[in-house]
């Protein structure tokens, strides 16, 4: 039942407004990973990076991608979480501090181990439109010992001005969307998140 309303919201609302009346530049849309398990590593101005990721995928496969969230916006009252959790199929992470390590990525990890494809942002919340933030270690420590999970690196451009922090309506605007190629070796988290940067720095050019 998930999987068909999740696919109906992608078909009837979030498709139409992402194709239609935002304009997509897509670059190297053939490197978007198409099965799991998978991580997508994207940058983060605006609530429509995941959408329009998201919206990348076949409605065939959209139930195989899911963006992980921080449960205490997206669980915060019973209208949003059912939303997030059946249309947008979020896996919410905790960022109270109060669990574990192995417990916070725990969902995550189960969701990699079943297939999925999962949307993380390495900035961790949205920063000012258009501006890369610090990266955070998130990323790094949830798929450090996960050898064969490749990360793949997405730079979105333009989506902050659509949908900035704090505003509730978009305004259409061109956007550009840079896929890069898979990160499947590092170091250490700085050397990992090097190598986001380097990409995502040259996707800017």
């Amino acid at each position: 039942m998930k999987k068909i309303i999740k696919i109906l919201f992608f078909a009837i609302i979030v498709r139409p407004i992402v194709f239609v009346i935002l304009g997509l530049n897509i670059k190297n849309r053939e490197k978007l990973p198409l099965k799991g398990e998978a991580v997508i590593a994207a940058n983060h101005n605006s609530h429509l990076d995941t959408m329009v990721i998201m919206s990348l995928y076949p409605l065939s496969k959209i139930d195989k991608v899911r963006p992980v969230a921080a449960a205490d916006y997206f669980m915060k009252n019973k209208f949003i979480a059912w939303i997030s959790i059946n249309c947008i199929g979020i896996i919410p992470l905790d960022r109270s501090g109060a669990s574990s390590q192995e417990e916070l990525f725990q969902s995550c990890h189960e969701a990699l181990d079943n297939g999925d494809i999962l949307i993380l942002f390495p900035e961790g919340s949205r920063g000012v439109p258009e501006q890369m933030s610090r990266f955070k270690k998130g990323l790094y420590y949830m798929i450090k010992d996960r050898e064969n999970t490749p990360i793949i690196p997405i730079y979105m451009q333009g989506l902050g001005n659509s949908l900035p922090k704090g505003e509730a309506l978009f305004v259409p605007f061109n956007c550009n969307i840079d896929i890069g190629n898979s990160i499947t070796s590092f170091n250490n988290s700085n050397d990992f998140n090097q190598q986001l940067k380097n990409f995502f720095e040259s996707s800017m050019r």
